[in-house]
């Protein structure tokens, strides 16, 4: 029939928090953008059958499989969605490229720098589009506070400070789980990863960084009655120096008691500084040196419809995006590289570029030395 969209036919593996949350992004992102496809939830892959046949009357797919294989190997899916544990992202991508499908797959993209390079390599090759679940970056008011920062209303930058602090491992009691596996990567690599990728959006590249690391629980709980030694950091940190002469740090730690999403950052120049906190990140704080006397001060920016994409989402500022909003943002932004209508916003390569600072941070803790990542 004339005027119907080509369909883009998903099948997604894991169906854990991450991938509901993209199945509620796909949705959202269908009905919000005037997408060139119409997402198909076509069929969903987990543990065993009836988790999966579970999940996929829950959630709204036609199918169901206990082997992510199928979905690979099913020449009606045209883009596969990797939602499953860390370790098994690389496995699953390669074998999604090899198959000439489009892959969006949550971070960290590989648990080393060479298998990510080894994944955006391949999906060059292929000519298959690819994303990293860093969905914070599409937040609007991070596209604003870039802009400000290039068009020079804070003026040179001088310094950053970053942080990705939660306490869902604070626990010393809870239980070991995919996240405490070194082949994981440990905090730098599940939340630093998110602090990093922030900085480099906001400041460009990192050229030099001097890494610490702190493992605080030694041992968990392994659900058999025993424990498991802890192998990965619960802390980390890093000084940075960026290519534009700014220096800088940032901080991760999943044991930071009362924080439950403190993804935080500061920017301070010459002319003026910004502060954000993605507890609130509808707000974005501006001090100006240009303000006259005694009326200086950090001024809220509210996010609202003059900041594209938000007046998709709502007609008036004050009612706020949420994160599942970003999702939908993140999965729009594909959908439109998939149709070759822009460039993919944090595609393998990217991804491959925050590892590389991750294990450059991690080496640089092991050898007590800066550390280039250029």
């Amino acid at each position: 029939m004339a005027g119907e969209k080509p369909q883009l036919r998903i099948g997604l593996i894991g169906t854990g928090f991450m991938g509901k949350t993209h199945v509620f992004g796909f949705a959202a992102a269908q009905r919000v953008f005037d997408l060139p496809y119409e997402l198909v939830l076509h069929t969903v892959a987990d543990r065993t059958e009836d988790l999966a046949a579970q999940a996929g009357q829950a959630l709204g797919f036609a199918r169901a499989s206990g082997d992510w294989r199928r979905l690979v190997e099913d020449p009606e899916i045209d883009m596969i969605d990797i939602t499953a544990p860390n370790g098994f992202h690389k496995e699953m991508a390669l074998a999604a490229i090899a198959a000439g499908k489009h892959v969006y797959c949550e971070k960290p993209l590989a648990p080393l720098a060479a298998d990510a390079r080894r994944m955006a390599e391949a999906a060059e090759a292929a000519g298959v589009r690819t994303q990293v679940g860093f969905n914070y970056l599409c937040n609007p008011l991070l596209a604003l506070a870039r802009q400000m920062i290039r068009a020079g209303e804070l003026g040179e930058i001088r310094s950053y400070r970053g942080i990705h602090a939660e306490d869902y491992m604070a626990d010393s009691e809870s239980p070991f789980t995919f996240r405490h596996d070194p082949v994981g990567g440990g905090v730098l690599a599940d939340l630093g990863s998110h602090a990093l990728a922030t900085a480099e959006f906001l400041l460009g590249s990192v050229e030099r960084v001097l890494g610490d690391s702190v493992t605080v629980i030694a041992s968990r709980p392994d659900g058999r009655g025993g424990r498991r030694t802890i192998e990965v950091d619960d802390i980390g940190r890093a000084f940075l120096r960026f290519a534009n002469g700014a220096s800088g740090s940032i901080e991760a730690s999943w044991v930071a008691t009362g924080r439950k999403m403190q993804h935080d950052f500061e920017v301070y120049g010459t002319k003026g500084a910004l502060v954000f906190s993605q507890e609130r990140f509808n707000e974005l704080h501006f001090y100006s040196t240009a303000d006259p006397g005694g009326r200086r001060g950090f001024r809220r920016i509210e996010a609202g419809p003059d900041h594209d994409p938000y007046g998709l989402f709502c007609v008036a500022p004050g009612h706020q995006l949420g994160f599942n909003d970003l999702k939908a943002i993140e999965i729009a932004r594909f959908v439109d590289a998939i149709a070759g209508k822009r460039d993919e916003s944090f595609g393998f390569r990217a991804g491959q570029r925050i590892q590389e600072l991750v294990e450059a941070i991690q080496g640089s803790a092991r050898e007590s030395k800066w550390l280039r990542t250029d």
